[in-house]
Protein backbone atom coordinates (compact mmCIF):
# COMPACT_ATOMS: atom_id res chain seq x y z
CA UNK A 1 0.00 0.00 0.00
CA UNK A 2 1.56 3.30 -1.08
CA UNK A 3 0.78 5.69 1.73
CA UNK A 4 4.06 7.62 1.69
CA UNK A 5 2.46 10.61 -0.11
CA UNK A 6 -1.15 10.33 1.04
CA UNK A 7 -1.51 10.99 4.77
CA UNK A 8 -3.77 8.57 6.62
CA UNK A 9 -6.01 10.09 9.28
CA UNK A 10 -6.12 7.71 12.21
CA UNK A 11 -7.95 8.58 15.42
CA UNK A 12 -6.46 7.44 18.73
CA UNK A 13 -9.18 7.44 21.40
CA UNK A 14 -8.36 6.76 25.04
CA UNK A 15 -8.95 8.59 28.32
CA UNK A 16 -5.27 8.24 29.22
CA UNK A 17 -3.16 11.08 27.82
CA UNK A 18 -0.05 8.93 28.19
CA UNK A 19 -1.54 6.09 26.13
CA UNK A 20 -2.94 8.46 23.48
CA UNK A 21 0.31 10.35 23.07
CA UNK A 22 2.38 7.17 23.13
CA UNK A 23 0.34 5.42 20.45
CA UNK A 24 0.27 8.59 18.33
CA UNK A 25 4.06 8.88 18.58
CA UNK A 26 4.48 5.27 17.44
CA UNK A 27 2.05 5.80 14.53
CA UNK A 28 4.03 8.81 13.27
CA UNK A 29 7.20 6.70 13.10
CA UNK A 30 5.80 3.58 11.44
CA UNK A 31 7.79 2.64 8.32
CA UNK A 32 5.92 2.80 5.02
CA UNK A 33 2.87 4.53 6.51
CA UNK A 34 2.32 8.29 6.44
CA UNK A 35 -0.05 8.73 9.38
CA UNK A 36 -1.60 11.87 10.85
CA UNK A 37 -2.88 10.83 14.31
CA UNK A 38 -5.84 12.63 15.86
CA UNK A 39 -6.01 12.28 19.65
CA UNK A 40 -9.46 12.11 21.29
CA UNK A 41 -10.17 11.66 25.00
CA UNK A 42 -13.92 11.06 25.38
CA UNK A 43 -16.72 9.11 23.67
CA UNK A 44 -18.63 12.35 23.09
CA UNK A 45 -15.65 13.95 21.28
CA UNK A 46 -15.20 10.79 19.24
CA UNK A 47 -18.85 10.75 18.15
CA UNK A 48 -18.70 14.44 17.21
CA UNK A 49 -15.50 13.94 15.20
CA UNK A 50 -16.94 10.97 13.30
CA UNK A 51 -20.07 12.94 12.42
CA UNK A 52 -17.84 15.48 10.64
CA UNK A 53 -14.96 13.36 9.33
CA UNK A 54 -14.27 9.92 7.88
CA UNK A 55 -10.83 8.82 9.08
CA UNK A 56 -9.20 5.72 7.62
CA UNK A 57 -9.18 4.10 11.06
CA UNK A 58 -10.13 4.59 14.68
CA UNK A 59 -7.89 3.02 17.29
CA UNK A 60 -9.98 3.06 20.45
CA UNK A 61 -9.95 1.53 23.89
CA UNK A 62 -12.99 -0.79 24.22
CA UNK A 63 -13.36 0.59 27.76
CA UNK A 64 -13.59 4.22 26.63
CA UNK A 65 -16.35 5.84 28.70
CA UNK A 66 -17.00 2.60 30.58
CA UNK A 67 -17.73 0.46 27.50
CA UNK A 68 -17.59 1.91 24.01
CA UNK A 69 -20.83 1.32 22.08
CA UNK A 70 -19.17 0.41 18.80
CA UNK A 71 -22.39 -0.37 16.95
CA UNK A 72 -23.86 3.04 17.79
CA UNK A 73 -20.60 4.73 16.87
CA UNK A 74 -20.61 3.12 13.42
CA UNK A 75 -24.28 3.98 12.90
CA UNK A 76 -23.71 7.66 13.76
CA UNK A 77 -20.62 8.00 11.56
CA UNK A 78 -20.54 9.48 8.08
CA UNK A 79 -19.94 6.21 6.23
CA UNK A 80 -18.58 2.69 6.23
CA UNK A 81 -15.05 3.51 5.12
CA UNK A 82 -13.61 3.77 8.62
CA UNK A 83 -12.00 0.67 10.13
CA UNK A 84 -12.08 0.12 13.89
CA UNK A 85 -9.12 -1.22 15.86
CA UNK A 86 -9.34 -2.16 19.54
CA UNK A 87 -6.52 -0.74 21.66
CA UNK A 88 -5.97 -3.40 24.33
CA UNK A 89 -4.11 -2.17 27.40
CA UNK A 90 -5.34 -4.68 29.99
CA UNK A 91 -6.92 -8.12 30.28
CA UNK A 92 -10.30 -7.89 28.60
CA UNK A 93 -13.25 -10.14 27.83
CA UNK A 94 -12.96 -11.33 24.19
CA UNK A 95 -16.68 -10.58 23.78
CA UNK A 96 -15.87 -6.88 24.18
CA UNK A 97 -13.74 -7.07 21.02
CA UNK A 98 -16.54 -8.26 18.76
CA UNK A 99 -17.25 -5.82 15.97
CA UNK A 100 -13.70 -4.51 15.75
CA UNK A 101 -11.83 -5.05 12.49
CA UNK A 102 -8.53 -5.70 14.29
CA UNK A 103 -6.79 -5.20 17.58
CA UNK A 104 -3.42 -4.00 18.79
CA UNK A 105 -1.89 -4.22 22.24
CA UNK A 106 0.26 -1.70 24.06
CA UNK A 107 2.80 -4.56 24.23
CA UNK A 108 3.06 -4.87 20.42
CA UNK A 109 6.28 -3.72 18.77
CA UNK A 110 6.12 -1.08 15.98
CA UNK A 111 6.66 -3.65 13.21
CA UNK A 112 3.65 -5.68 14.36
CA UNK A 113 1.48 -2.55 14.54
CA UNK A 114 2.65 -1.42 11.09
CA UNK A 115 1.92 -4.85 9.62
CA UNK A 116 -1.59 -5.01 11.10
CA UNK A 117 -2.50 -1.50 9.98
CA UNK A 118 -1.03 -2.09 6.53
CA UNK A 119 -3.05 -5.29 6.17
CA UNK A 120 -6.19 -3.56 7.44
CA UNK A 121 -5.96 -0.45 5.26
CA UNK A 122 -4.60 -1.94 2.03
CA UNK A 123 -7.19 -1.63 -0.76
CA UNK A 124 -8.78 -4.91 -1.87
CA UNK A 125 -6.76 -6.51 -4.63
CA UNK A 126 -3.63 -4.43 -3.96
CA UNK A 127 -1.55 -7.58 -3.52
CA UNK A 128 -2.50 -8.69 -7.03
CA UNK A 129 -1.25 -5.52 -8.68
CA UNK A 130 2.44 -5.98 -7.99
CA UNK A 131 5.09 -8.67 -8.01
CA UNK A 132 4.92 -9.33 -4.28
CA UNK A 133 8.15 -7.67 -3.17
CA UNK A 134 6.42 -4.42 -2.18
CA UNK A 135 3.87 -6.28 -0.05
CA UNK A 136 6.55 -7.16 2.52
CA UNK A 137 7.83 -4.70 5.08
CA UNK A 138 11.58 -4.42 5.60
CA UNK A 139 11.24 -6.46 8.81
CA UNK A 140 9.34 -9.20 6.98
CA UNK A 141 12.07 -9.35 4.33
CA UNK A 142 14.66 -9.75 7.09
CA UNK A 143 12.64 -12.61 8.55
CA UNK A 144 12.33 -14.32 5.15
CA UNK A 145 16.11 -14.11 4.81
CA UNK A 146 16.61 -15.67 8.24
CA UNK A 147 14.10 -18.45 7.53
CA UNK A 148 15.69 -19.51 4.26
CA UNK A 149 19.07 -19.56 5.98
CA UNK A 150 17.69 -22.21 8.32
CA UNK A 151 17.27 -20.18 11.50
CA UNK A 152 14.68 -21.21 14.08
CA UNK A 153 12.01 -18.82 15.34
CA UNK A 154 13.95 -18.43 18.59
CA UNK A 155 17.19 -17.67 16.77
CA UNK A 156 15.42 -15.10 14.58
CA UNK A 157 13.79 -13.52 17.63
CA UNK A 158 17.16 -13.27 19.38
CA UNK A 159 18.85 -11.75 16.32
CA UNK A 160 16.13 -9.16 15.71
CA UNK A 161 15.45 -8.46 19.42
CA UNK A 162 11.79 -9.46 19.09
CA UNK A 163 9.60 -11.97 20.90
CA UNK A 164 8.99 -15.42 19.44
CA UNK A 165 5.26 -14.55 19.31
CA UNK A 166 6.05 -11.54 17.12
CA UNK A 167 8.17 -13.68 14.78
CA UNK A 168 5.33 -16.20 14.44
CA UNK A 169 2.89 -13.36 13.68
CA UNK A 170 5.22 -11.99 11.02
CA UNK A 171 5.61 -15.43 9.45
CA UNK A 172 1.84 -15.85 9.25
CA UNK A 173 1.57 -12.44 7.58
CA UNK A 174 4.35 -13.35 5.14
CA UNK A 175 2.63 -16.61 4.20
CA UNK A 176 -0.70 -14.83 3.71
CA UNK A 177 0.77 -11.97 1.66
CA UNK A 178 2.87 -14.18 -0.62
CA UNK A 179 0.62 -17.26 -0.58
CA UNK A 180 3.77 -19.30 0.09
CA UNK A 181 3.54 -21.89 2.84
CA UNK A 182 6.83 -23.78 2.62
CA UNK A 183 10.47 -23.01 3.26
CA UNK A 184 11.29 -24.23 -0.25
CA UNK A 185 8.84 -21.73 -1.72
CA UNK A 186 10.26 -18.93 0.42
CA UNK A 187 13.76 -19.90 -0.71
CA UNK A 188 12.79 -19.52 -4.37
CA UNK A 189 11.08 -16.22 -3.59
CA UNK A 190 14.15 -14.93 -1.71
CA UNK A 191 16.51 -15.87 -4.56
CA UNK A 192 14.30 -14.41 -7.29
CA UNK A 193 13.87 -11.16 -5.37
CA UNK A 194 17.58 -11.00 -4.43
CA UNK A 195 17.01 -11.18 -0.68
CA UNK A 196 19.74 -13.83 -0.45
CA UNK A 197 22.63 -15.04 -2.59
CA UNK A 198 22.88 -18.64 -3.71
CA UNK A 199 26.13 -18.94 -1.79
CA UNK A 200 24.32 -18.08 1.46
CA UNK A 201 22.03 -21.12 1.20
CA UNK A 202 23.87 -23.59 -1.02
CA UNK A 203 24.22 -26.06 1.86
CA UNK A 204 20.43 -26.15 2.20
CA UNK A 205 19.65 -26.83 -1.46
Amino acid sequence: MDTNHTPLKIVVADTSAILRSGVAAVLRRLPGLNIQPVEIATPESLRHYLQLHTPEAVIASPTLGGWLDLAALKAEGRGGGTRYVALVSTVIDPAALRGYDAQISICDDPDTIASRLDNLLRPAGADDRNDGTETLSQREKEIVTCVVKGMTNKAIADRLCLSIHTIITHRRNIARKLQIHSTAGLTIYAIVNKLVELGDIKDRL
